[in-house]
């Protein structure tokens, strides 16, 4: 009782100081904001310390969000199982929808951003399946479910490949296919929600992984928890979007490759974090939450940019999009699916491979910025 409640105490104080971190950050993020607008951005360190703290106002906001809904979730009597599988999966990919919503809704003004929006999503699905998926792997091997692996990660395929047909047949994403993507998504969480049941022993383990003790939260710190957290998360966006156009312009690089690079890894650390902490705990949950979140990603958070602004690719990316970057991802996935299929467990060689793979990526992205390979 003693351990309970003192790892309940232990949880709050983390959290309270998580909230003075995200506080500080805020005010960090508006003072260099103010600090650079009278040196007209001319200062190169000046916007990758603005990148910087919107990134990790953003991923820091993002676990504020997470931890609220659980707990008003939990406080309602909805399931574990279905916390885990809905809240915490659409939680880890707050920061990619809200970064991809906001460049396609200010991509009015400024049309390459959709270009980053684009790249952001394929970027977060990439990073997490290769490069995060192999530091996890190589911090600790792990075992893989049959059964999760033949429904979730094909559905993950599945979701890729629709995304990548959509998006090459008609140079991008009408409305009403980004309507799709979303009513796809919605399908899969309501399959979930009418076969707890049946999928309950199988992810029985996952939920007490993310579950380290009951929160102590009462409904209003909850409900605070909730509005502060998005608040800060879409805060934190915007100036993600804004600073990493205004990077990408000041370098001369494409906003995809921006998008696909710095906004991609960056919007993947909440998957890094919670990954770690379940890998800790020797369970092959780790995979199922990146995993889970790339069901999201090119479903959901594609799906509601494109539905507040039509996603056109540009002509001057849609080669690179077109002919690497939708070729790496599809490639990357089924290379991740092949291991995990292969005895049903991850080795720590095959962690450094995934690594490897996502290094090569990079090069074959500097080759073709700098004109040595050709597409």
């Amino acid at each position: 009782m003693e351990q309970a409640e003192e790892g309940q105490g232990l949880t709050a104080l983390l959290h309270w100081n998580a909230l003075m971190v995200t506080v500080c950050l805020s005010l960090a993020l508006a003072g260099v904001h103010l600090i650079t607008q009278k040196l007209d951005y001319q200062s190169l360190a000046a916007m990758l310390v603005l990148i910087a703290i919107a990134l990790a106002l953003l991923v820091t906001s993002a676990d504020f969000f997470i931890e609220g809904a659980r707990s008003l979730a939990k406080r309602a009597g909805i399931a574990e199982v279905v916390i885990g599988l809905t809240i915490v999966s659409i939680g880890t990919s707050l920061p990619e929808i809200l970064v991809t919503g906001t460049a396609a809704l200010n991509s009015t003004d400024d049309p390459a951003l959709m270009d980053m929006a684009i790249g952001n999503i394929y970027g977060s699905v990439l990073v997490q399946i290769t490069l995060i998926l192999g530091i996890v792997v190589l911090f600790k091997p792990l075992n893989i479910r049959p059964n999760w692996l033949r429904r979730d990660g094909l559905l993950m395929l599945a979701a890729v490949v629709l995304l990548s047909v959509l998006l090459l047949q008609g140079r991008g994403l009408t409305r009403l296919e980004g309507g799709l993507l979303v009513s796809l998504y919605v399908c899969y969480i309501v399959w979930l929600l009418r076969n707890k049941d049946r999928i309950r022993e199988d992810e029985l383990e996952l939920v007490d992984d993310l579950k380290s003790t009951e929160y102590g939260w009462t409904t209003v710190a909850s409900l605070v928890m909730v509005v502060l957290g998005l608040t800060m998360a879409v805060y934190a966006a915007s100036h993600l979007v804004k600073h990493a156009s205004e990077l990408a312009l000041m370098l001369n690089v494409p906003h995809v490759i921006v998008g696909t690079t710095i906004s991609g890894l960056g919007t993947s650390l909440p998957e890094l974090t919670v990954a770690l902490m379940a890998a800790k705990k020797s369970q092959g949950v780790a995979i199922g939450t990146l995993v889970g979140s790339n069901i999201t990603d090119p479903l959901l958070s594609i799906g509601i940019a494109a539905m507040i602004n039509p996603l056109t690719i540009s002509a001057a990316s849609y080669d690179l999009i077109a002919y690497l970057i939708i070729p790496a991802t599809i490639l990357g996935v089924c290379f991740c699916l092949a291991m995990m299929w292969t005895d049903f467990e991850f080795q720590r060689w095959e962690g450094g491979v995934l690594i490897g793979f996502y290094l090569f990526f990079l090069v074959l992205l500097e080759m073709q910025r700098q004109g040595f390979l050709a597409l």
